[in-house]
């Protein structure tokens, strides 16, 4: 069946979910083989070892790079397992730059492992493009980006940064994994590659844990196959099928999220105790308008606070919450909360946390399923205790 034309929710349901030829099952069989019997020596089938393929691991590729709209996809075993792979189509020598909006184990990666490599790494506000292009070199190779960024949830122009860092001759990342392709689809502002932690919101259900990447040319889908087939951080096979199955809930699920969170920045923006919220829906968020357009009207589930009070306030209400669960993921059915400066963004050095905003105040809240209501009184009750 051709899906090309096709709607993003049929896609998702279809594509990378082939009934069975032999049964007609609706649901194709997990492929747990690790080896596979070839038609003669030296000739080769499509699958030959695990690590190089696997027909559960490609159906969810397949699914990923269609609704990304790219060439072809991978998936990897985890979201740095994906992040790293990117980084390793450099050279010794060669400089990164990257939104300083930016998850911390991506900060720790960049800064802690890429270092040893001989990279050398810029973090810049990329929703000032005067300031990115400032920030290119001669040996910029890569821009790395996320929109929202995360924990601040500031909103990058990605046709803008993507044109000019082509310009200088370096390649586009986007870690699309807060907004998904329900909201943003980066190759079709100009990306090269897209990544997500399927963990998040893909998967949707906190049981599996996943990494994919999204070409947006065969060239560039055969130099990441290469680096992650000779590296071996590959998907394995039921967590390949549990993200399937996850992304056939995916609109679904990010819409209905989309639409609590907006309803729970409202109620926190007119709390006294809260000092601001920052959430790309809100109309006096900087980056609103441009998330309208780019993010296709679905701001997302993800919300960040800033509460009036200091390190220890802030830690009090993150460990108050009763349906809010305290952990550091995102994305899933069940809500949760978390306070990055001593959770998510431990990695970065404390003054680099200050430098890019990262106060002992913010509270990340990641919003599932549950009822707007109940949500917001278990918000209300952990920021008004005294």
């Amino acid at each position: 069946m051709n899906h090309t034309d096709r709607g993003f929710r049929t896609r998702s349901i279809h594509v990378g979910s082939p009934r069975d030829p032999r049964t007609g099952a609706v649901v194709p069989p997990i492929y747990l083989a690790s080896t596979y019997v070839q038609p003669g020596a030296g000739e080769w089938g499509e699958f030959d070892y695990a690590r190089s393929g696997n027909p559960t691991r490609k159906n969810l590729e397949n699914v990923i790079a269609s609704l990304e709209g790219g060439y072809g996809g991978l998936a990897l075993a985890s979201g740095m397992a994906a992040t790293h792979t990117v980084t390793m189509l450099l050279s010794h020598g060669d400089h990164i730059v990257a939104g300083s909006d930016i998850y911390g184990g991506t900060y720790r990666l960049l800064h802690k492992i890429c270092d040893r490599a001989g990279l050398t790494v810029t973090l810049v506000d990329t929703t000032d493009p005067a300031r990115l292009a400032a920030a290119m070199q001669p040996r910029t190779r890569l821009l790395w980006l996320e929109s929202p960024g995360n924990p601040r949830l500031s909103i990058t122009d990605l046709a803008a940064c993507a044109e000019i860092a082509h310009r200088a001759g370096a390649l586009v990342a986007v870690d699309n994994t807060f907004a998904t392709p329900v909201a943003t689809r980066p190759l079709e502002l100009g990306a090269d590659i897209v990544m997500h932690s399927s963990t998040k919101y893909l998967g949707g259900h906190s049981d599996v844990l996943g990494g994919a990447l999204v070409a947006n040319s065969k060239e560039l889908y055969e130099r990441l196959y290469f680096i992650q087939n000779a590296t071996g951080a590959v998907q394995a096979p039921w967590d390949s099928y549990l993200i399937t199955r996850g992304i056939k809930t995916l609109s679904v699920r990010v819409r209905e999220q989309s639409l609590t969170a907006m309803r729970l920045a409202e109620y926190l923006r007119g709390h006294p105790r809260v000092q601001q919220v920052l959430y790309p829906g809100l109309p006096d968020h900087p980056g609103h308008r441009l998330a309208a357009r780019q993010m296709n009207g679905v701001f997302g589930a993800m919300l960040t606070l800033e509460i009036k009070g200091d390190y220890a306030r802030a830690k009090t209400i993150a460990e108050s919450t009763k349906l809010f669960q305290l952990a550091v993921s995102l994305g899933a059915v069940e809500s949760l909360i978390e306070q990055p400066a001593s959770m998510s963004h431990a990695s970065y050095d404390p003054q680099a946390r200050t430098a890019h905003g990262i106060t002992d105040g913010l509270i990340r809240l990641s919003v599932g399923l549950e009822d707007f209501e109940d949500l917001r009184d278990d918000l209300r009750q952990a920021i008004e205790q005294d």
